[in-house]
């Protein structure tokens, strides 16, 4: 992770919750100098107190980055802080979900570098995913910085354009939280199937997160792995026939929990 600009010129992070304190501990941890580093934010752990950082001083003239990681709902309140910062070669990047590029822009100029990412919560364990998209004023060397800084909380992918951020907050950004639900709810049938409840959250958190391991680390494709543990007339395909049944099962439903999620995206970005 190569932080040579970002620690000549420094960075700026606006808001610094789980998400925030995530990247911070990061990038930290690769070399960034905590003198580089100024937070805005109104209540500061006392984590972030202890970490020798910059916190509400008066901020350089002119940063390598401005990290935008407040709530949506506190934007309004947060961006005249960092308005005069914009215009100028300070890229911002946003991972405050709902947020267009177009209203950054209106704020800090169209001549401003902006990057939109959309993060999820394994975030907080570096084992995350961000979509990220830039605006016309952001080059491939913003961009790739963008990447470098958010590389700190897990991988990241390159959109083709800005639309399609509603779809992956309704798939990646908000998809940790079905796959808690199918935790608990595999969990809970196992229960009713005569399992201790303790054991039965057990046996669910650990064969989710080991078939997830298995799938990012195979190279057969997830249907593949599906197929190789299927043994005809089995346990598992009688328990497959009921999940992959067209209109009851997981395809209908996940197509109708991903749409309704995306369609949610859309409306709260024109609120």
């Amino acid at each position: 992770m190569d932080m040579s600009r970002v620690a000549e010129q420094g960075l700026v992070l606006l808001g610094c919750g789980k998400m925030g304190s995530a990247m911070l501990a990061g990038w930290l941890e690769h070399g960034l100098p905590a003198s580089a580093v100024w937070v805005i934010d109104p209540n500061p752990s006392d984590w972030l107190k202890a970490q020798g950082v910059n916190i509400n001083t008066p901020l350089p003239e002119a940063p390598a980055v401005v990290l935008v990681a407040v709530k949506p709902q506190m934007m309004g309140e947060a961006l005249p802080a960092i308005k005069a910062l914009g215009g100028g070669d300070t890229l911002f990047v946003s991972v405050a979900a709902g947020t267009s590029i177009a209203t950054f822009e209106s704020v800090l100029g169209k001549d401003t570098p902006i990057v939109r990412a959309m993060p999820n919560t394994p975030a907080a364990i570096r084992k995350g995913i961000t979509a990220l998209i830039g605006n016309a004023q952001a080059s491939d060397a913003d961009v790739s910085l963008a990447e470098n800084l958010l590389s700190a909380i897990g991988e990241t992918v390159r959109l083709d354009d800005e639309a399609q951020m509603d779809a992956v907050t309704g798939l990646s950004g908000s998809g940790p939280a079905y796959v808690f639900h199918l935790i608990e709810t595999l969990a809970a049938a196992g229960e009713a199937e005569g399992l201790p409840g303790e054991l039965a959250m057990k046996l669910a958190k650990s064969t989710v997160a080991g078939a997830g391991a298995l799938a990012v680390a195979a190279e057969e494709a997830p249907s593949q792995l599906r197929i190789n543990v299927t043994s005809p007339n089995g346990t598992t395909q009688a328990a497959l026939e009921v999940l992959m049944h067209e209109e009851t099962g997981f395809p209908d439903l996940l197509r109708r929990a991903v749409k309704a999620a995306t369609d949610r995206s859309k409306e709260l970005s024109r609120e």
